[in-house]
């Protein structure tokens, strides 16, 4: 699904990645663990074609991003979800417009909005099968800064799968809630993206999350990895030691 080789990204005089060879199977749910500065929203930014690397070739699908067109890269990136830590939703639209948006990069600015004015009512059934299936399906007409935090968020991951993506990229999606929503929702979208056999990449911060839904978990530091493998007791201390956090309780994180 996703290969990195030999990637650096830098901004001005900062490596913000050095030198990182990935390679991410589609269907994969993969987590980014990492202090703040690590280089997780930069990884995630190349991933979907946002950001462009400075050197080296990131491939999408088996497709070189830096050969695409304007238009090629556009519709690549209409496949591949994006769920940003602020969650990207339009505050002063309805749920299901801002489910609607999802297919902003299928349909581009005009026909979207055509969608929004006018939305038809095959492509509202769809979207209230989505919104039943991430538990807020009650909340179809509610504008979007009237609801809390945990619901925004079930909001963007509905989002996400109406662009019936092949990947969904979600970066730091549980930051702003309490740990116990958090865990809900990682495990929402872990459910999800099996059920659609899509692959997920996502980053966080909490280690006991990352330990207890994903195989596979990516440590970065300083722009490098530094650990990739299953979140085993070696490994989840090692990745402690990232951010110079004391290790949990083994209660806590088995």
């Amino acid at each position: 699904m996703f290969t990195l080789q030999s990637v650096e990204l830098r901004y001005g005089g900062t490596v913000a990645l050095d030198g990182l060879d990935l390679d991410i199977k589609s269907g994969e749910q993969v987590c980014l663990i990492g202090p703040s500065g690590a280089g997780k929203s930069s990884l995630l930014g190349l991933l979907n074609g946002r950001t462009a690397a400075t050197s080296g070739h990131v491939s999408v699908e088996g497709t070189d991003l830096a050969k695409l067109s304007g238009k090629e890269l556009q519709k690549l990136r209409s496949r591949i979800a994006w769920v940003p830590q602020d969650l990207g939703l339009v505050s002063s639209l309805r749920v299901h417009q801002n489910v609607a948006c999802g297919r902003v990069a299928e349909k581009g600015f005009w026909g979207l909005l055509r969608s929004l004015l006018g939305m038809r009512a095959s492509e509202k059934a769809v979207i209230h099968e989505l919104l039943k299936r991430v538990g807020i399906e009650e909340k179809i007409f509610q504008r979007a800064d009237h609801l809390s935090g945990g619901q925004q968020q079930r909001v963007a991951i509905a989002r996400a799968l109406y662009q019936q993506p092949s990947a969904i990229l979600a970066d730091e999606p549980v930051s702003a809630v309490d740990p116990e929503r958090a865990r809900d929702l990682v495990a929402l979208l872990s459910t999800l993206a099996k059920e659609e056999g899509v692959t997920l990449v996502m980053s966080l911060h909490d280690l006991t999350l990352a330990r207890q839904f994903f195989d596979r978990v990516i440590g970065l530091r300083d722009g490098r990895v530094v650990f990739d493998g299953r979140a085993d007791d070696a490994g989840v201390r090692d990745l402690y030691r990232l951010g110079g956090e004391a290790m949990p309780d083994p209660s806590v994180v088995s």
